[in-house]
């Protein structure tokens, strides 16, 4: 009897588990959890509090690739810009970074290379995908001409100006460098601050610098200069520096500008005080949709590209800029083919999403046909799809301790502390120094 008894719970443990695995199979199935799917982790730094519309466009992106790879899962961690750069750096000592994540170029991302970390996507980037990228993007994240991430975001520095004060005196947008020195010395004689800078913060002085260097000496110079194929005492950096400080004898930035933060100098601008500024085009939402700026001045707001220098090897269509974060794949993935696929596919769709969701400018080029924007946006846009090159900026480009040296020159270069001459000296030193370690 006990045995009888014993065969048949036996037997109905045997049913129940049968049911309950058939159940839980078709659970699993249902929630997109299946044993069978491959998970592919992500690691991102958008929140949904502080990147409210980047997060919404990831997120759509993430179900739209699950939807038509039914067999991978895409597992999220979202975390503010610090924490995810403590936490990338954390993984990466034990090797266990996500199998998608975001990285920025050049010198950010070079130990990571070097640490054979990241996947190259060289071939990634074939079938057409390269040719869709702005030119120079991708490059930035090239190191030893293999490709180890792909730009997401990209901004580039125009002139922007108001259009008000150039139809005021007659103005027109200058085109050569002699036409810029002449808009300079008009606006300077009728008592208006030509140019608005805040050069407390280096960089922003760098940017005059890198695009005289740029259309002096051509888009090769300074990158040769930096990676080491070339000299900073090159003729056309020493004379980029002496056209820096005859700008500041013309009294071209407004009074005070080596004391002044961005902030105060951008203020010289959106005050009316000073006609054009020179700045990344992170700004273009305050110059279009930032409501708390007048509309009447955001309506007078224009840009035009840095003039060439006559003589120079420079051309007008190069841009002093830089892509913002990118996607990494690990190198020790082991769903590397997967994270590929879904890298290829993220890149397509923020290129299509980005500008008009977020107000994001893409490192791939966008149908400006295709999307509603103020006309500022589509302006750039379109000169960004003509764009020759791209100059990542040079602070990017160095070591941190040479991108120190550098910016602490530009500002005793705009001070008019120390020749032109000397400034390349002193960058040519703290290179090769940084070279010999």
């Amino acid at each position: 009897m006990f045995k009888k008894a014993y065969t048949m719970l036996l037997a109905f443990v045997l049913l129940l588990t049968v049911i309950l695995t058939g159940c839980s199979g078709n659970s699993e199935e249902a929630s997109g959890e299946s044993g069978s799917k491959k998970t592919i982790k992500f690691m991102h730094l958008w929140p949904q509090g502080s990147s409210k519309q980047q997060n919404m466009i990831v997120t759509d992106i993430i179900k739209q690739f699950e939807a038509e790879h039914k067999d991978v899962k895409v597992e999220v961690e979202v975390l503010e810009n610090e924490q995810y750069k403590n936490k990338i750096k954390v993984l990466s000592s034990s090797n266990e970074l996500p199998d998608v994540g975001f990285t920025w170029a050049a010198g950010y991302m070079k130990p990571f290379v070097e640490g054979k970390l990241f996947a190259s996507l060289d071939d990634v980037l074939q079938d057409g995908l390269q040719d869709s990228f702005i030119k120079g993007t991708t490059e930035a994240y090239a190191t030893n001409g293999k490709t180890y991430g792909l730009p997401l975001e990209l901004n580039i520095a125009p002139i922007y100006y108001n259009k008000q004060i150039f139809e005021k005196y007659n103005l027109e947008v200058p085109k050569t460098y002699s036409e810029f020195q002449n808009v300079v010395q008009t606006l300077e004689k009728n008592g208006v601050a030509p140019i608005a800078l805040g050069n407390k913060d280096r960089w922003t002085g760098s940017l005059w610098y890198m695009y005289l260097a740029d259309r002096i000496g051509g888009p090769e110079v300074l990158n040769k200069a930096i990676n080491r194929s070339g000299s900073f005492e090159d003729p056309a950096l020493v004379s980029a520096a002496d056209e820096v400080q005859k700008l500041v004898k013309e009294s071209a930035f407004n009074k005070g500008f080596n004391g002044l933060s961005n902030d105060e100098g951008k203020s010289e601008f959106l005050n009316g005080k000073a006609a054009m500024y020179l700045m990344g085009t992170w700004e273009l939402p305050n110059f279009t949709t930032n409501e708390e700026i007048p509309k009447d001045f955001r309506d007078n707001v224009g840009f035009f590209k840095f003039p060439t220098v006559e003589g120079g090897k420079g051309d007008i269509n190069s841009w002093v800029g830089g892509p913002g974060v990118g996607l990494f794949v690990a190198e020790n993935s082991k769903v590397k083919d997967e994270a590929k696929e879904f890298v290829k596919f993220f890149v397509e769709k923020w290129g299509e999403q980005s500008v008009e969701k977020a107000g994001v400018i893409p490192a791939t080029k966008v149908d400006t046909t295709k999307v509603k924007l103020p006309q500022l946006y589509v302006d750039v846009l379109n000169e960004l799809n003509n764009a020759s090159n791209l100059t990542l900026f040079a602070d990017v480009q160095m070591s941190a301790s040479v991108a120190e040296t550098h910016l602490n020159l530009i500002q005793s270069l705009f001070g008019e502390e120390v020749k032109p001459s000397d400034f390349a000296k002193k960058h040519e030193e703290a290179l090769k120094k940084e070279e010999g370690k």
